[in-house]
């Protein structure tokens, strides 16, 4: 399996600091940027020209996470806008793979996210189009929610046919990433961690980061 990632969630930033509290996570391996429109999760955050402001001034890339309604129309302006990765969800596009391909083509990063009730089934056989799956361990739409145990098996299922297929497809799990469940949740195989509260919550931000890998890691 790869090295773990950590990609400490900007939703729990100081939105007033934004550009300091990047500068604070300079030694993760991505910032996590949550979009959500109100519609598709009951929630607003911010929008394209806030990304296109940040990838401007991080210090390390952007992983764009959609929760939005329309993601086939929508994602390709957040890769145009700096994005390194965009994650679209697969409960909001009508063509995955057409939408994968497109941003693929432009050289950003193509990740598909299912929600904690979505079956991961329906993908297994298109892994080779995306470089990520985002499984999410808590509804999405808050931070700080607590991580849902019963994502684990659904974790395990999607890291076996990704070894089967050797496609090198990351496994990226959201919500409830914390010291008490980001062992768990890379024995059941992912490996790239969004932990937003755990990380901007900590006395030391680099320190809580080093730690999350360490244990990532095993």
């Amino acid at each position: 399996m790869p090295a773990p990632q950590i990609h400490p969630s900007i939703l729990s930033a100081d939105f007033a600091n934004l550009e300091r509290d990047l500068q604070a996570i300079a030694t993760a391996d991505a910032a996590h940027v949550d979009v959500m429109d109100l519609h598709f999760v009951p929630n607003l955050t911010l929008g394209l020209p806030v990304v296109q402001r940040l990838a401007e001034v991080s210090p390390v890339p952007l992983d764009v996470h959609l929760m939005i309604e329309d993601a086939d129309r929508w994602a390709p302006t957040y890769a145009e806008a700096g994005a390194a990765s965009v994650t679209f969800h697969a409960e909001a596009t009508q063509a995955p793979v057409r939408l994968a391909r497109e941003l693929r083509s432009g050289g950003t990063r193509a990740c598909v996210a299912l929600r904690p009730a979505s079956p991961v089934e329906p993908f297994l056989d298109l892994l080779g189009e995306v470089d990520m799956v985002l499984v999410m361990t808590v509804e999405p739409g808050f931070g700080g929610q607590s991580f849902i145990e019963g994502t684990l098996p659904k974790i395990r299922r999607l890291r076996a046919a990704v070894d089967a297929a050797g496609t090198g497809t990351r496994i990226q799990v959201d919500g409830g990433v914390s010291r008490t469940t980001i062992a768990r949740i890379a024995e059941a195989g992912a490996d790239v961690f969004v932990a937003g509260s755990a990380v901007y919550g900590a006395d030391d931000v680099a320190a809580e980061i080093a730690e999350l890998r360490r244990l990532a890691a095993g």
